[in-house]
């Protein structure tokens, strides 16, 4: 019998990537230059992990379809391209690249669910060097719905033709963990990111981790329990 595969989705900012101070310059660097008042960081970080056009729209205090929102998206990611892309690879989380190998080479599938625009995640993924250890990667542009609808996980499980019960969603942000519930998939919050401990604990994460070190443990943990389960059957 062969053994299922194990299905392990990524979210990016504040779970691979440590942008908790990179998003909010490239905020401020877009308010700049389209001539509006810059915002405090901690009031832009709160809206980290939301789609861009909503992030900015909360910001702004303006409707999502406002033009000024429209523009201020189109010029964060040109900002994005300036600011965060040439520094991709040092913001990365210690242990991200090592971590992902070894879950590779375990047997697991990776993957990626992000409400980043598909060049953003992509090309910060390629500039990092870690692109090639995911089958696939599922941006905001690719789905109707955003997390924590379990849309792109959804789209996830169907390209592996895999269940809920074989994935495990790992982000730091409740969107990430009640994507999860919605989804029927099992959740590792990350701490070390946007949200805190407490906030995450609102969303009834199935197991927190520190660091990413925990997050490879605990995922190697939950492929060896399907591994188990598969040989009792």
């Amino acid at each position: 019998m062969n053994t299922p595969q194990t299905i392990i989705m990524f979210d990016l900012d504040g779970t691979l990537f440590d942008t908790a101070q990179a998003i909010p310059l490239t905020f401020n660097a877009a308010f700049r230059a389209l001539d509006l008042k810059e915002l405090p960081q901690a009031l832009i970080r709160q809206t980290i992990g939301l789609p861009l056009e909503q992030a900015f729209a909360q910001l702004m205090q303006l409707p999502v379809n406002n033009y000024l929102v429209e523009l201020a998206v189109e010029e964060y990611q040109r900002q994005f391209k300036l600011i965060i892309i040439p520094a991709a690879q040092s913001l990365l989380f210690p242990g991200v690249i090592n971590g992902l190998e070894t879950l590779k080479r375990l047997g697991m599938r990776l993957s990626v669910t992000t409400n980043k625009f598909s060049h953003s995640a992509n090309t910060l993924l390629s500039a990092a060097h870690i692109a090639s250890l995911f089958d696939i990667v599922v941006c905001a542009d690719e789905v109707q719905q955003k997390k924590p609808h379990p849309e792109s996980g959804e789209k996830i499980l169907d390209f592996f033709n895999a269940s809920n019960a074989q994935a495990i969603m790992v982000g730091d942000t409740t969107h990430d963990i009640l994507m999860a519930n919605h989804l029927g998939c099992k959740s590792i919050a990350v701490t070390y990111g946007i949200h805190d401990e407490k906030t995450l604990l609102t969303a009834s994460p199935n197991s927190l981790a520190h660091d990413f070190t925990q997050v490879v443990q605990l995922c190697q943990q939950y492929h060896q329990q399907q591994n188990a389960l598969v040989s009792l059957v």
